[in-house]
């Protein structure tokens, strides 16, 4: 069996179309339909729909691409150990992070990057089910999401902070001179919150409920910079977690009020996969975040990071 026709699928089930699997792969679409054809036969499976156009997968199909994609990540995790053993961890370590943490992942990069200069970092912006579903799927190495609001599954966790909430809004508005409010009193102004479909958006509604207060927010978004933007345009309020305190301050025009009646405070962390071995990149990250203080970090308002050894 041949690997590059597992990746052939696994591309084929991202993309959704024979023509950007092909380009993904960077080969002609014949060359990737041939590759699958051939898994095809070797497992005596149908295993793509065909029409005039991709499908999706057959029962079966959906299968053999949790096999493809263990067997490709499996690969790609002896490659790094190879590489460890050799004298220099290489290859990539793909992050997905909830929105609200990504203020802080530079606190995680920054270290891992100095002692790992050839793994390549990329990071996601993704919902707390995203980082989920990636990890199960093979697709994200590590997460920072949150781990007591909804249920994690097969995964070791590691806490990192404690998310605390502060009304930001502008410097004239009626909330704030104040040293403190309550969540009612947050729900007064006019709002620019994430998605419902956001854990944060899901955790800011039911502390709201909790105060009886009805939360009608003028502008949402999945997006911390569309968000941002607007709350920087002085017209909008925002809830948002001291994280953002750590990467912008307290910015011109704006007052960051804590929210405090009652204070609300939920923990985020790192998720790794619970399953062994695990992929030499993931390791690194869970050690290495064992020797980064980052609650105090965000306190203090600068990076705490090891000095390059």
């Amino acid at each position: 069996m041949l690997l590059r026709n597992l990746r052939y699928l696994t591309a084929l089930a991202h993309e959704k179309h024979f023509a950007r699997a092909a380009a993904v792969c960077a080969v002609t679409q014949p060359t990737l339909s041939a590759g699958i054809k051939q898994l095809e036969e070797e497992l005596g499976l149908l295993i793509v729909r065909r029409g005039q156009r991709f499908e999706g997968l057959t029962p079966e199909g959906e299968r053999v691409l949790e096999w493809a994609r263990r067997i490709l990540a499996d690969c790609e995790s002896l490659e790094q150990e190879a590489s460890e053993l050799r004298g220099g961890l290489r290859g990539r370590l793909h992050i997905g992070a909830i929105p609200t943490a990504l203020p802080m992942v530079s606190l995680l990069t920054l270290p891992f990057s100095r002692q790992h200069p050839h793994v390549t970092i990329t990071v996601w912006s993704l919902a707390s089910i995203e980082i989920q579903r990636g990890l199960d799927d093979f697709t994200l190495d590590v997460g920072v999401t949150y781990l007591d609001n909804e249920p994690l599954s097969n995964v070791r966790t590691m806490p990192l902070y404690r998310e605390s909430y502060f009304l930001f809004t502008p410097a004239d508005g009626p909330l704030a001179h104040r040293d403190s409010i309550s969540w009612a009193e947050a729900a007064t102004v006019p709002l620019c919150l994430l998605t419902p479909d956001m854990q944060n958006r899901r955790i800011l509604d039911a502390h709201f409920r909790a105060a009886d207060a009805e939360v009608r927010p003028a502008i949402q978004t999945n997006s911390v910079l569309t968000l941002w933007s607007h709350l920087r345009s002085l017209a909008y309020s925002s809830v948002l977690s001291q994280t953002f305190l750590h990467l912008f301050g307290e910015p011109e025009g704006l007052r960051a009020v804590p929210i405090e009646r009652p204070k609300a405070i939920h923990t985020v962390g790192l998720v790794i996969p619970d399953r062994e071995p695990l992929t030499p990149s993931s390791r690194e990250m869970a050690r290495i975040c064992t020797t980064i203080d980052v609650a105090a970090s965000l306190e203090q308002g600068k990076p705490l990071v090891p000095e390059r050894s």
